[in-house]
């Protein structure tokens, strides 16, 4: 039974990235929310608190008993976590004089400290609270200070409790992940052997066991989800696993022979569909992106079932699900509101009566990247830019036509082939070309021309969440803007699009 961490979710910003930090130690957490707590089984080692952007003050605050799991097992709280301990405790929780937000010199007072083994005497911290611990109860014992916070860690006597008022989590408490590796592997005791070798093989022995002689249909994208969890499932059954592959008319130039050929060299049982006509047909004047969003996951679907019903006494359906998913439907505060449809079209649909297998969806993405090179999937595939689920169809802005996907096809293709050629494509997280329906005036030669203006968006991030434009060398974007004129017949105008996420959503549409 795998050790791991549980880390309980109180709505911080940063309780992914705990998880994070307890993963990059190799060994396994996961997150709940603090109303939805799994019972402790004996693999569990520790227990997390998150922070929150509420205040223990207040009388709606989310809060636990923690009566029991303390003694039973170690438990850190993590600003809120912690002030909520010393508040339930007997102790005071006030309104800080000023707010505690930014870098801090962390002073240890109790140098024997196994929570603090190993930082130096002013390690810096990171501190993002708006309320203070000001009276701790008789047990605690204050373990280290701050300049303007007394209570900056703490241990409860004669227990492995902890509470700390600072973040281990972000890379501006530089010595955080110290913190943590105390806490996991020195406290807790956790073997640091959740590796990305054993997750291969514990997970390929748990779907030979679940699946049987099952089949198993799975829809490919030519993403890194989809394909890593692909190839875990068809380790376990082999030739079982029935895969997939739709050209909707909306990939990007070659992509359809080229994703094909790879999948069919990594020895997958896949089956490549060419429904271009009946997505263009689904797609005919529709303008608005919702609309065409729905429409490309319904025509999906129905391609999907079709393909599906005709493999004999198929029981399940595989799906490249990975964390983040999981945790945005089970958090604090339920799923985030619905900004758009998502891209991954193409979920489970009620009439297939199908079972689900999602052999990623305890994984981050880093982690699925880590899976996929375990395995030997080639870099051509685990390295990819994210690609959305309705393609091209949410980059032409307005109807879609063939005519306007085969436009947006070569400009795209100049674009990408131009970050690969520059050596510029591994440093930007996702690139991509928009069709404008809009006409702009040029000239070339002696003639007036009025064609149209496409955009160029390329942009850097860690997960997606957040990102910034990326700043392309001149020199590069004037080569490109060049080429894709010259070469792509009904373009005369390039821009480069300049925007951050947020208020900017990486994709247009």
């Amino acid at each position: 039974m795998t050790e791991q961490i549980l880390i309980l979710d109180f709505g911080s910003q940063y309780t992914q990235l705990i998880a994070r930090r307890v993963r990059e130690l190799d060994v396994y957490c996961e997150i709940h929310p603090y109303n939805h707590i799994p019972d402790l089984s004996p693999n569990v080692k520790g227990i997390i608190l998150s922070g929150s952007p509420c205040s223990v003050r207040d009388a709606d605050s989310p809060r636990i008993d923690l009566d029991q799991y303390r003694k039973q097992v170690p438990i850190l709280g993590v600003c809120y976590g912690a002030q909520m301990l010393a508040q339930m405790l007997g102790g005071d929780v006030m309104p800080s004089q000023h707010r505690e937000y930014g870098r801090a010199k962390l002073e240890i007072g109790d140098t024997d400290s196994s929570l603090l083994a190993g930082l130096s005497e002013t390690s810096q911290v990171w501190m993002s609270h708006a309320d203070t611990i000001v009276r701790i109860p008789e047990n605690f014992r204050i373990i280290a200070s701050t300049e303007s916070v007394e209570v900056a860690a703490f241990k409860i006597e004669n227990e492995l409790t902890y509470g700390i008022q600072f973040h281990p989590e972000v890379t501006h408490s530089t010595e955080g992940k110290q913190l943590l590796h105390n806490f996991v592997v020195g406290i807790c005791g956790c073997r640091q052997d959740w590796t990305s070798e054993s997750f291969v093989e514990t997970t390929i022995q748990g779907l030979r066991t679940r699946l049987g002689e099952d089949k198993v249909v799975m829809a490919l994208s030519g993403g890194v989800d989809s394909t890593v969890a692909a190839t875990l499932v068809h380790r376990a059954i082999g030739t079982n696993l029935y895969c997939i592959f739709v050209d909707n008319g909306l990939l990007r130039k070659g992509e359809f022979e080229q994703v094909l050929h790879s999948y069919q060299d990594m020895g997958l049982n896949i089956k490549g569909v060419d429904a271009k006509a009946q997505f263009y047909t689904a797609l005919a004047g529709l303008e608005e992106p919702e609309a065409k969003r729905k429409a490309i996951g319904k025509a999906f679907i129905e391609v999907f079932d079709h393909e599906a019903h005709l493999i004999q006494d198929v029981k399940w359906l595989g799906q490249g699900t990975i964390y983040p998913d999981v945790i945005e439907s089970v958090s604090v505060k339920g799923p985030s509101a619905t900004i758009k449809s998502h891209h991954n079209v193409g979920g489970l649909p009620d009439f297939m009566k199908l079972k689900v297998v999602e052999p990623l969806n305890t994984l981050f993405k880093d982690e699925v990247r880590a899976v996929g090179r375990a395995m030997g999937i080639t870099n051509s595939i685990l390295n990819r830019h994210p690609f959305p689920g309705p393609g091209l169809g949410i980059r032409i802005l307005g109807d879609i036509t063939p005519e306007k996907v085969a436009i947006l096809q070569e400009v795209d293709a100049i674009f990408i082939n131009g970050l690969k050629k520059h050596e510029l494509y591994d440093e930007v997280w996702q690139a991509g070309a928009m069709l404008l329906p809009v006409q702009s005036v040029g000239v070339m030669g002696d003639e007036r021309t009025y064609e149209r203006v496409v955009a160029l968006r390329a942009v850097t991030s860690v997960d997606g969440m957040t990102a910034d434009w990326a700043h392309l060398p001149y020199t590069f974007l004037a080569e490109v803007s060049n080429e894709i004129i010259n070469r792509v017949k009904g373009v005369n105008r390039v821009v480069y699009d300049i925007s951050s996420k947020p208020p900017a959503t990486i994709e247009w549409e």
